[in-house]
């Protein structure tokens, strides 16, 4: 991981010295749009006999938002120096401050140590710029030529340059808070990222149960331990499977004793081939992933653990295979679940709301949680709806959906709310079961989906994100690097500290 320190900047526009020691090596400036040239340009132009208005001008730079100009070695001690503009000052807040140091990151790769110069904002902020520096500087390359990997990813050092000491020492105070959700979202991505024949579902729950070291409480429940629960839906998924079924439970209890705990619910299929309903061959390779929402909640409860979170919390995760076999689960099979209803199992690719019913339905019983937010790449109908932008969300209480709507624009992590309603849960009545697992049509698959996992809730206070959008970026994008995104981490994390822990 990127290693951060903040150090503060001369206010004189004349300290020529100063400016020359801060910029040797490789610098990075974020410059506003329309801004006059803020004393700190100023000082290092001067250093570099004038170099960054030259290039400035000869690009057209104005300090647009994910622009940049770079002007490769001004000067003997000094390798380069990158402009990056960061749009209008007035809109600049954490999600503004965590792309401009993911995109300084993306574009320092080639460096083994930087400075970034933040000019003059709060250090709350230069705090998020710090974050998504870390963030856009993630590489997953554990199965890569290490010689190949450093020739993009050198950085291994980078400097905070704040405009006080002050706004420094806000920087400090902030940054392990921040530096804990950045370990969490690597986590996820880590895992997300790793190949289905390395993370089964006994690696997935061997890794979470390392997690012990941070202060979580892990309880992992094999199949037996399933049968006896009855999870007759989460098991009917893993029969086709060699690789045995897992669900995890982690708990972390930094609230009062006696407070209700958040609960998080992940669905973890570490590979989706369809089972019997079987994929199209295109794309099935990244059905690696279909195990985001596990991934997501492992993150941010290990971020909770590593930033000491003063609240009550508590992670499921349902983690399976599901596998084309001779022992496979059939269209038209009924399985009973945990909670006692009967599902009609009309297609085996709608596997992933088997899985959360019974993890679902484990969750309010045994936890009595003052709510319950669950993660799943569940439909590929939400990114017909919302492409790669938003993450559906679904929930039968209007506050906490506005909570996560809220979260969601701080930290760029969108959600986009859609209906639950009784006609569309009609849509799930079987004749010969309690429910069954699709609709008979093609129509609102998303909301569907969501009706049959809100049958499972009871009166809890929940909310369903379908993430299956924007759990895998093919490209890179606002200063993160392309694959696993890490989806929920952030997001989750800002909910409970605004709501729960202030």
């Amino acid at each position: 991981m990127l290693q951060i320190s903040f150090s503060t900047q001369n206010n004189s526009e004349h300290s020529h010295s100063q400016e020359e020691a801060l910029i040797k090596g490789a610098l990075a400036i974020l410059v506003f749009e329309s801004e006059e040239e803020s004393p700190v340009f100023h000082g290092v132009n001067k250093a570099i006999a004038d170099s960054l208005t030259r290039a400035a001008k000869a690009e057209a730079f104005t300090g647009k938002e994910g622009t940049h100009c770079v002007i490769l070695a001004p000067v003997s001690h000094l390798s380069r120096v990158v402009l990056i503009g960061v749009g209008k000052k007035e809109a600049f807040q954490t999600w503004e401050a965590e792309k401009a140091g993911g995109y300084a990151a993306s574009l320092l790769g080639k460096e083994k140590e930087a400075s970034l110069i933040t000019g003059y904002i709060s250090g709350d902020l230069a705090a998020h710029v710090a974050l998504g520096a870390v963030l856009g500087a993630y590489h997953f390359s554990a199965y890569r030529n290490e010689a190949e990997v450093l020739k993009n990813h050198k950085l291994i050092k980078l400097s905070i340059v704040a405009s006080s000491v002050d706004e420094a020492d806000k920087a400090k105070s902030l940054w392990p808070s921040l530096v804990a959700v950045a370990q969490g979202v690597a986590l996820t991505r880590d895992v997300v990222s790793e190949p289905a024949n390395v993370l089964t579902p006994i690696e997935f729950a061997d890794r979470i149960s390392n997690l012990r070291c941070h202060g979580l409480e892990v309880e992992v429940f094999d199949r037996p331990a399933m049968e006896k629960l009855g999870f007759g839906a989460l098991l009917g998924v893993a029969q086709g499977s060699v690789n045995e079924p897992r669900m995890v439970v982690m708990r972390w209890n930094g609230g009062k004793k006696d407070d209700s705990p958040l609960a998080f619910v992940g669905k973890g299929v570490t590979f989706d081939s369809g089972g019997v309903s079987l994929k199209p061959a295109a794309g099935m390779e990244e059905m690696k992933w279909d195990m985001a929402g596990a991934g997501a909640v492992v993150g941010l409860m290990a971020a909770l653990a590593l930033r000491k979170a003063k609240v009550n919390a508590v992670g499921l995760v349902g983690l399976v295979e599901n596998m084309v076999s001779g022992k496979a689960q059939r269209p038209g099979d009924i399985v009973k679940s945990a909670s006692g209803k009967t599902i009609e199992v009309l297609n085996t690719d709608a596997e992933g709301r088997l899985v959360l019913a019974d993890v679902l339905d484990y969750a309010c019983k045994n936890f009595a949680p003052k709510l319950v937010v669950d993660l799943a790449t569940l439909t590929g109908a939400i990114v017909v709806s919302l492409g790669h932008e938003y993450a559906g969300l679904f929930s039968n209480n209007d506050t906490l959906a506005h909570a996560l709507e809220t979260a969601g624009l701080q930290t760029g992590e969108k959600l986009w709310r859609l209906p639950l309603d009784k006609e569309y849960d009609k849509l799930l009545n079987s004749d010969i079961a309690d429910i069954q697992n699709i609709s008979s049509g093609r129509d609102a698959g998303s909301i569907t989906a969501a009706q049959f996992l809100k049958r499972f809730i009871g009166e809890t206070s929940w909310a369903h994100l379908d993430i299956a959008g924007v759990a895998w970026a093919k490209k890179s994008r606002h200063g993160q690097p392309k694959g696993a995104t890490g989806f929920g981490v952030r997001l989750l994390d800002r909910f409970v500290r605004e709501g729960f822990e202030k």
